[in-house]
């Protein structure tokens, strides 16, 4: 493996999304742009978690990084390497036995499609954020960057996202 695809740095970094918006999860919930931003506001004084498969028993470490662009919920996180757990997981995603991001969260403002089932959520508290093996939305996943999403697409999914949120107030 070189060292470009490892997905966490020597000092525990990594980023990925851990959420992306305008798509179904396995639970049929769909997160529309926006619905992050009251939340993520609001926890300056009560920083997200990070834990391991949402166990409050877990954490391992901290999220130095959560924005949401055109595309989903970022994050860049930080393994603490004091910790048993963290130490482990490094190994374990950097081998790629375990890549999943998940959110916890409470929902605030939704609606459910009666024809589809779907349920959109608007607004959510979110409360932690951890790595599982199985991520309920399918690309919710470490990626092999350290960095801000580099996308070239970036504005354009920005612009996306903006006009998205304006449709739904």
């Amino acid at each position: 493996m070189n060292i470009a695809s490892i997905p966490i740095d020597e000092n525990g970094r990594f980023s990925g999304y851990a959420a992306i918006f305008n798509r179904p999860d396995q639970g049929g919930d769909i997160i529309k742009p926006g619905a992050f931003r009251k939340s993520l506001a609001n926890k300056k004084n009560n920083p997200i978690k990070l834990l391991f498969q949402h166990d409050p028993k877990e954490p391992v470490g901290i999220w130095e990084n959560i924005c949401e662009d055109g595309f989903g919920l970022w994050v860049q996180g930080r393994l603490l390497p004091k910790i048993n757990r963290a130490r482990e997981l490094k190994n374990l995603i950097n081998n790629g036995a375990i890549d999943g991001l998940s959110i916890g969260f409470k929902t605030e403002k939704a609606r459910r499609d009666r024809i589809s089932g779907y349920r959109y959520i608007f607004q959510l508290n979110l409360w932690e954020i951890s790595i599982v093996t199985f991520p309920m939305m399918e690309g919710a996943r470490i990626k092999p960057n350290t960095s801000l999403p580099a996308n070239d697409n970036l504005l354009a999914r920005s612009l996306d996202a903006a006009i998205s949120l304006l449709r739904n107030q």
